[in-house]
C-alpha cells in the first residue's frame, strides 16, 4: 500500500539529507514530489536519485521572490499542493561572544524568515486536510554548547507552526512539528568534522543519546511519513522529537 498516492509534497531544502532521504521516500509512497535547494548541479543529482519523475526548482528561501516561483511552479503542474515541508536550513556552531550580525542574520534569514514566509506563500495552495511539517531541533528545547543563534532560529519555527496548527483550523490544514537530534548526513562536514575525526564524533554523540548511535535519515524520513500521512489525521500541533532519547539525556 503507497501512503502517499496522488499526493503532492514540497520539501524544501530536499537535495541533500534528511531532505532528499524524504523525498525519496515519499515518492516510493506514490507521492507526486517536489523540491528546492541552492544549487542547481544538486538539486539535479537529487531529482535523478529520487526518481519517480520528482522536480526540482533552485532557489533560496530566503529570497522571497523564490516563493513567488515555486508557487507558480506547482500552480502550473499541478493546481494545489497536499504537503509542504519547510526543511531548508544552515547550522554554523559558535559561541555567543563571537558571533557576527552577518551570521545571525544568515540564520535567521534562512531557517526562520525563509519558513514564515514559504508557507504564507504557499498556503493558498494547501488543498483542505493538507498538512504542513516544519523542521525544527533537538536544539531548540535542549541547551547544546555553541548552539545559541541556531537554537533561537529553530525555537522560532516550533513557535509558527503552533500558531499556524490554529489558524489552519477552518481549512483542517495539520501543522506539526519534526525536531530531530543528531544524524548522519552531509552537515557534519559542514560543521568542519574531517572524515578522520568523524568515527570520534559519532562515538562522542553516541555517548550523549539513549539510543547509543546517531540516527539515520531514513528514520527522520519514515518520521515525516508519518506527520504526512492519514497515519497522523488526529495529530495536530505536536512536536515530534526524532532524537533517540537525546531530549531526554
Amino acid at each position: 500500500m503507497q501512503h502517499l498516492k496522488d499526493k503532492v509534497a514540497l520539501i524544501t531544502g530536499g537535495n541533500s539529507g534528511i531532505g532528499r532521504a524524504t523525498a525519496k521516500l515519499f515518492a516510493d509512497e506514490g507521492a507526486r514530489v517536489i523540491i528546492t535547494g541552492r544549487r542547481q548541479d544538486v538539486v539535479d543529482q537529487a531529482v535523478r536519485d529520487i526518481g519517480h519523475h520528482a522536480m526540482g526548482i533552485v532557489g533560496d528561501v530566503a529570497d522571497l521572490e523564490h516563493h513567488n516561483q515555486v508557487v507558480d511552479m506547482v500552480e502550473n503542474h499541478f493546481g494545489g499542493l497536499d504537503i509542504y515541508i519547510a526543511n531548508a536550513g544552515v547550522i554554523n556552531l559558535t559561541a555567543s561572544h563571537h558571533v557576527t550580525p552577518e551570521d545571525y542574520d544568515r540564520h535567521f534569514a534562512i531557517n526562520t524568515r525563509g519558513v514564515f514566509f514559504g508557507v504564507q506563500t504557499i498556503a493558498p495552495l494547501i488543498r483542505d486536510g493538507g498538512s504542513v511539517i516544519v523542521t525544527s531541533s533537538l536544539a531548540a528545547t535542549k541547551v547544546l554548547p555553541d548552539h545559541a543563534v541556531y537554537a533561537g532560529s529553530k525555537a522560532a519555527v516550533a513557535a509558527f507552526a503552533k500558531n499556524w496548527a490554529i489558524e489552519f483550523k477552518p481549512r483542517r490544514i495539520r501543522v506539526n512539528i519534526l525536531s530531530p537530534g543528531p544524524v548522519e548526513t552531509e552537515i557534519l562536514g559542514k560543521l568542519g568534522v574531517s572524515e578522520g575525526e568523524r568515527p570520534a564524533f559519532e562515538e562522542q554523540m553516541a555517548s550523549l543519546i539513549p539510543a547509543g548511535r546517531m540516527g539515520r535519515p531514513e528514520e527522520l524520513a519514515r518520521a515525516a511519513l508519518f506527520l504526512a500521512s492519514d497515519a497522523s489525521s488526529f495529530v495536530n500541533g505536536i512536536e515530534l522529537h526524532a532524537d533517540g532519547g537525546m531530549t531526554l539525556a
